[in-house]
């Protein structure tokens, strides 16, 4: 409980000789400002690293990794990918925080989950190209028929 409660209070220290608003407004706004030069998302490890905070990492071996960006935007996670090409087939280490260590199994989650429902789910593109394969080799019968209709 403590610690949720230290990820949602900010503390201010200022030396002041009265706390005014016009006070306390200029230091949200300079907190703000701090807030926006941190970037957010993708980035390097070395910008990572700057935010001065713990980071851990998950190894990942599949190739088409740019999806996960999607799901990491979703949960807020600042994460940095890295590829370690000395291993055959390369890894890619995903470095996160530490305390966004919920936010990305999270995120892994559900990634995993729609990927998996993409392999189990039939392509209709190649149902389709098997039907008409199916219906190109099927031997079509025309018969003329004359009737006369009164």
């Amino acid at each position: 409980m403590q610690e949720d409660i230290n990820h949602r209070s900010i503390t201010f220290a200022v030396n002041s000789s009265k706390m005014t608003g016009k006070l306390l407004l200029k230091l949200i706004k300079l907190y703000l400002a701090h807030q926006k030069e941190l970037p957010h998302g993708k980035q390097t490890v070395k910008q990572l690293a700057k935010h001065g905070q713990g980071m851990t990492n998950i190894e990942v071996t599949d190739k088409n990794i740019k999806c996960f960006e999607k799901y990491a935007k979703k949960y807020g996670v600042d994460f940095a990918l890295k590829k370690d090409i000395t291993e055959t087939p390369p890894k890619y280490l995903v470095f996160f925080k530490a305390k966004d260590n919920d936010a990305i199994l999270s995120a892994f989650k559900e990634f995993t989950a729609d990927r998996m429902r993409k392999v189990e789910k039939p392509s209709v593109l190649q149902e389709l190209r098997e039907q008409k394969e199916k219906i190109k080799n099927a031997v079509v019968e025309k018969v003329k028929k004359k009737e006369q209709v009164r």
